[in-house]
């Protein structure tokens, strides 16, 4: 049965108010951080938009068979490989990318956002499908082929952030899934290899990204601008922060993007320690409610979702979080439920929706 409309009682009610919660403060963040902007006001407005309507499609999924939904996973893997080499071929382009789909009514859905909820999807049918009880070589060799065809177009666009967020969903399945520790072994001795040969051919500027990170002050109006001043950024929030607009790197606009990608620059700036301990609190409580859900789900292929869905929600906190304090390169990573931005909120969302499935789920199996 594809729908399962889920009672008032069965809804994880404790991680709908945190998600709320952790919206509402990226809306006000928004809001102060695009005060006075010519080009962002009103970005505040339209990211509430997003959120409604995140929360809709969180509502709709949750009436979804998950189960009925890793049925159909192969076309839809099928459908991203395509648009996403119809984004390379006749996608938008801005700021020295091309990541968008451009819609009617100024909307830009970015494939690969949505792409994270059909390699989640199935990186659990396929583990689900395992006949023996551990994953062997050839079944590994399988499934990360799968996940690399879509990193690499994603990479092409290029967005390697976004590419390497697909990493952890694949990574905490085949740690859940068993993997001798020879495979093990033999993946870190790959990833030694592939990672010099990786750097050479990055783009000019992802390769000042990572110089920048080991070293900001070599180049500090340059590649090492956006992490000098986001370190500023977050230092001079102090105890209590400066308050709602009154963030001097922020609204004198020294710190670059507050309302996205360096949002949490902007959030430490003005609601300083007390402020970011709460919202990391925030996030750990929606990380642990996932976690729960992953715990109780009813089925394997229930327990692969909600882990890795967790995996991911946790990467992106950490990669954010490192990088606007200098523990991590600069990357296009937003920050989950809190950067500007419709496709990364929706995703978001959807995902979110796709654990309520699992938990309403485990009243009717």
């Amino acid at each position: 049965m594809l729908l399962q409309k889920p009672g008032l009682r069965e809804i994880d009610w404790a991680m709908f108010f945190v998600v709320l919660i952790i919206c509402g403060l990226g809306v006000l963040q928004i809001f102060s951080a695009t005060h006075g902007s010519v080009i962002w006001e009103g970005s505040w407005w339209k990211q509430s938009i997003y959120i409604a309507a995140g929360f809709f499609l969180m509502w709709v999924v949750s009436n979804l068979d998950y189960n009925s939904l890793m049925q159909r996973v192969y076309p839809m893997y099928l459908a991203t490989v395509v648009l996403l080499i119809f984004v390379l071929l006749a996608g938008k382009r801005a700021w020295g990318s091309t990541r968008w789909i451009a819609l009617p009514a100024g909307v830009h859905l970015q494939v690969s956002e949505f792409g994270k909820l059909v390699i989640v999807l199935l990186v659990a049918r396929y583990l689900t499908e395992l006949r023996g009880e551990l994953l062997d070589l050839a079944g590994l060799l399988k499934l990360s082929g799968m996940i690399l065809v879509p990193m690499a177009l994603i990479a092409k666009e290029p967005d390697l952030g976004t590419a390497l967020t697909y990493l952890p969903i694949l990574g905490i399945g085949i740690f859940l899934a068993g993997l001798p520790w020879r495979y093990w072994a033999s993946i870190a001795l790959i990833a030694a290899v592939v990672i010099p040969v990786g750097y050479s051919r990055l783009e000019p500027y992802q390769k000042g990204r990572i110089v920048s990170f080991l070293d900001p002050e070599r180049d500090p109006k340059g590649d090492g601008y956006q992490l000098i001043q986001s370190k500023i950024a977050v230092g001079a929030g102090g105890p209590w922060g400066k308050g709602v607009t009154k963030g001097s790197q922020t609204q004198l606009r020294f710190l670059p993007v507050p309302h996205t990608d360096f949002i949490f620059s902007a959030f430490s700036e003005e609601h300083g320690f007390v402020g970011v301990t709460f919202v990391l609190s925030l996030y750990f409580v929606l990380l642990m409610q996932v976690v729960q859900n992953a715990q109780m789900a009813p089925d394997r292929a229930g327990m692969y979702i909600c882990m890795g869905i967790a995996a991911l929600i946790l990467f992106h906190i950490l990669v954010n979080v490192g990088m606007v304090v200098g523990r991590m390169p600069v990357t296009g990573i937003p920050l989950p439920l809190m950067s500007y931005g419709g496709s990364s909120i929706w995703s978001t969302f959807l995902m979110l929706g796709l654990v309520n499935s699992v938990r309403v789920r485990r009243f009717v199996n």
